[in-house]
């Protein structure tokens, strides 16, 4: 499960961002001043983080200027009620990924936080030769997979699916998007193909006696872990 680290002083807005990335299946903590912000933030145990430019005590510039000066690369969204053109560069500039301005859809701080994780992702997949999720181990050199030290057979479509959730483990993932990078194709609500694949991963991820790992969640999609 990712984990994100909220510096917002605006109990609504924070209430807001929380509650919207939690429903979304990550984990957030949430820093209300400058203060305990930075001192969160110079951990490097967030997947991500959402910024408000102005903060009282240490700003938001200041956070992430700091952070980045120790070598912190957690990717930042800055977000301000200040979204002048001047104000979103000078935001960049000082070490920000992303920047989104007040007020703001809920729903598309979600999906810049998404996107700025998928980038992560994606340089860290680079170092990355095996994925790990509790029992389950997939080494990406030999393209194998064992379960609970016992190795299991899967063609290359179902080790594509079975990758894919292992890197996003922990966070629901859609048919959609399981559609778009597993197959490279359009979402096609007619099709009952990811189903199949799904239960396919079943039978031979989750076998008796060991702890179901593939999770279908209602109405969203499927999460490993």
């Amino acid at each position: 499960m990712s984990k994100i680290l909220t510096i917002e002083d605006d109990p609504i807005v924070g209430r807001d961002i929380t509650e919207e990335l939690t429903n979304a299946g990550f984990e957030v903590e949430w820093a209300r001043t400058g203060a305990e912000g930075i001192a969160r933030a110079l951990s490097p145990e967030f997947d991500a983080i959402t910024l408000d430019r102005v903060l009282p005590g240490i700003d938001g510039l200041t956070i992430v200027k700091t952070i980045r000066s120790v070598g912190i690369e957690t990717p930042v969204l800055m977000i301000s009620a200040l979204s002048d053109v001047d104000e979103r560069v000078t935001g960049l500039l000082a070490g920000g990924d992303d920047y989104i301005a007040k007020p703001f859809s809920a729903t598309e701080m979600r999906a810049r936080i998404q996107v700025l994780l998928r980038r992560r992702g994606r340089l860290q997949q680079q170092v990355i030769t095996t994925l790990k999720v509790e029992d389950l181990e997939i080494d990406l050199i030999a393209r194998s997979v064992t379960r609970a030290d016992i190795e299991v057979n899967l063609p290359p479509v179902e080790f594509r699916l079975l990758e894919y959730l292992a890197r996003n483990s922990g966070q629901v993932v859609t048919r959609t998007m399981i559609f778009q990078s597993v197959w490279d194709m359009h979402f096609d609500p007619g099709t009952n193909l990811i189903e199949v694949y799904i239960g396919n991963l079943r039978k031979k991820i989750d076998r008796a006696g060991l702890k179901p790992l593939i999770k279908t969640i209602r109405g969203s999609g499927y999460m490993l872990g």
